[in-house]
C-alpha cells in the first residue's frame, strides 16, 4: 500500500486559521515594536491581560465577518472584505476598552501601527495559506465505493462543502451493471482495480456510497476488510456527509433511520434545559426593550411605507405540534393571501419596500420575544412553520414531524446557514440543518448560532 499524502480534515483547516492568525499578528506586531517607535502594544509578562483580549476579539469577530469560513479562506478577493472588516472592528473595540487594554495613545501614528500591522500580519498569512495549504498537493483523494444513482449528487455535495476534498474516482458495486457511466472528473474503476488505485492515485480514504449494503458484492467487501484490517480509513458517506455538510442526509436514510438520529442528550438534559429556558428568558427581556426604542421609527415606517396595521399574527405549529400564534411586524401588503396559503419566496412582490427593509434588518421578527417570553418559542431551534406548510412537507419529506421534538426558535442552525425557503427542495435543505441541530445540540453549538446570527444581521441577509 502506498505511503498517503499530507492533508487536513475541515476541522483541522479552521483550527489552523486561528492559530496562525493570532500568532501572525503578535509576531508582526512584536517585530513593529521592536523596530520602530511603538510602545503601544508590548508582549510581556505584565502585558499578558492585553495579548489575551487582543486574541478574544480576533476570535469573536473573525468568526462574525466569516474570516473563518473555507469556502471565502480558498480565495483572497472573498476573503479581503472579511480581513478588512475583523480587523477594523477589533482595533476599534481595542481602543475603546481601555480598562482591559492599553491607555489610548496620544500620539495617532501609534494607532495607525497598531491598525496596519494587524492587517498586514492577517493578508500575508492568509496568502501562504491559500498557497501552501490550499492546494493539490495537500488534497484528500478519495475512492467512492457504491451504486452509481448517487454518486453525482455526492461528488458535488462533497466538493461544494470542501474544495480540498478530492473524488478521484468511484468503484461500481451493482452485480447487474449497464454501460459504464461517465461523470465529469471522476472515473470508474473496476473493482479488481481497488489495491492499484490506492496505489497509484494516494487515496487517502475509501467512502461506502452505498443506499443498500447487500447490493456490496462479495468480492469487494473482501478487499474492503483486508484493507480496514491493514488501517486503511473506510468511512460511510452519510456519516462523512453529515461531518462536511453539518447536516443529516435525510434523503439517503432508508428503514435502519435509528442509527442516524442518536439525538444529543442536552434535548434532555435538565442542567442545560433550565440555563437555556433562563438565557430565553433574559434575552427575551432585553430584546422587548430595544423593540420599544425601535418602535417610533417601525411605526412611522408603516404609517409611511405599509399604510396598514402594524402586527400580524399567524398559527404557527410548535413543540411536540402544538399550535401557538406568532407575532411579527406586518411587511406584506394587506390581503396578501386572499387566495390562500403560498410560499414566500425571494423578491416576492408581496412585500411591500419598509417590509423589505424590516426583513433585511430582522427588525420584523422583534415582537417574537413576545413568544419566547412566554415559552412558545425558544431563541434556537427549528424555524416554526405554518399548519399548511406542515401537512403538505410532512406527507413529502421523511421525519419532517421530527423538527417539532424541541422548541422553535427565533434563529437556528437552518437559519444562519441557508438563505430563503420558497420550495420543497429548499424545504428539505432546511430539514436537514434542524435535524442537524436537534442532534448535535449543545452550548458551543448554540453560541456559534448566535455568533453567525449576528454575522447574518451585519450582512445584512435576512429573510
Amino acid at each position: 500500500m502506498s505511503k498517503k499524502g499530507i492533508h487536513f480534515e475541515i476541522s483541522e483547516r479552521k483550527i489552523l486559521l486561528r492559530i496562525f492568525d493570532v500568532v501572525s499578528i503578535f509576531v508582526v506586531l512584536y517585530f513593529v515594536s521592536n523596530t520602530f517607535e511603538f510602545d503601544y502594544f508590548t508582549i510581556t509578562k505584565e502585558n499578558w491581560r492585553w495579548a489575551f483580549v487582543l486574541f478574544v476579539y480576533i476570535s469573536v469577530f473573525g468568526t462574525i465577518f466569516e474570516l473563518y469560513d473555507l469556502q471565502k479562506s480558498s480565495k483572497i478577493e472573498k476573503i479581503a472584505t472579511s480581513i478588512v472588516f475583523t480587523v477594523s472592528i477589533t482595533v476599534l473595540f481595542y481602543f475603546l476598552t481601555p480598562f482591559f487594554t492599553p491607555v489610548l495613545p496620544d500620539n495617532r501614528l501609534q494607532i495607525l501601527y497598531f491598525y496596519f500591522a494587524i492587517l498586514f500580519a492577517l493578508f500575508v498569512w492568509r496568502i501562504a495559506y491559500l498557497t501552501f495549504i490550499v492546494s493539490p498537493r495537500f488534497y484528500k483523494k478519495v475512492l467512492l465505493v457504491g451504486e452509481t444513482a448517487n454518486i453525482q449528487s455526492i461528488t458535488e455535495a462533497f466538493k461544494h462543502a470542501d474544495p480540498n476534498y478530492k473524488i478521484v474516482g468511484f468503484i461500481n458495486c451493482e452485480k447487474k451493471k449497464s454501460d459504464k457511466i461517465k461523470f465529469k472528473g471522476i472515473i470508474e474503476y473496476s473493482p479488481k482495480q481497488i489495491y492499484q488505485v490506492i496505489k497509484d492515485e494516494n487515496i487517502s480514504e475509501i467512502v461506502i456510497a452505498s443506499y443498500n449494503s447487500q447490493s456490496i458484492t462479495a468480492e469487494i467487501y473482501r478487499d474492503l476488510i483486508t484493507l480496514l484490517e491493514g488501517g486503511f480509513p473506510i468511512k460511510e458517506y452519510t456519516q462523512v456527509y453529515e461531518d462536511m455538510m453539518q447536516r443529516v442526509p435525510v434523503q439517503f436514510v432508508g428503514k435502519d433511520f435509528y442509527k442516524y438520529f442518536p439525538f444529543s442528550r442536552s434535548n434532555h438534559n435538565k442542567l442545560y434545559l433550565f440555563f437555556q429556558r433562563l438565557f430565553d428568558i433574559l434575552v427575551s427581556i432585553l430584546g422587548i426593550f430595544i423593540g420599544f426604542l425601535f418602535l417610533p421609527f417601525v411605526l412611522l415606517g408603516n404609517l409611511i411605507g405599509n399604510r396598514g396595521s402594524l402586527f400580524y399574527v399567524q398559527e404557527r405549529i410548535g413543540c411536540n405540534g402544538n399550535i401557538f400564534s406568532i407575532v411579527k411586524f406586518r411587511t406584506m401588503v394587506k390581503n396578501a393571501e386572499v387566495s390562500g396559503a403560498v410560499w414566500a419566496k425571494k423578491n416576492d412582490s408581496r412585500i411591500t419596500p419598509f417590509g423589505k427593509f424590516l426583513r433585511n434588518s430582522r427588525l420584523d421578527e422583534f415582537p417574537q420575544f413576545l413568544n419566547i417570553l412566554k415559552g412558545d418559542m425558544s431563541l434556537i431551534g427549528p424555524r416554526p412553520e405554518r399548519p399548511h406548510f406542515v401537512r403538505q412537507l410532512s406527507q413529502i419529506l421523511p421525519f419532517y414531524e421530527t423538527r417539532h421534538i424541541i422548541k422553535p426558535g427565533l434563529t437556528g442552525w437552518a437559519q444562519v446557514k441557508t438563505r430563503y425557503g420558497s420550495s420543497v427542495d429548499d424545504s428539505l435543505l432546511k430539514l436537514q440543518y434542524d435535524l442537524y441541530y436537534i442532534k448535535h445540540r449543545s452550548f458551543l453549538l448554540d453560541a456559534n448560532i448566535l455568533i453567525k446570527t449576528l454575522s447574518t444581521m451585519i450582512f445584512y441577509r435576512g429573510q
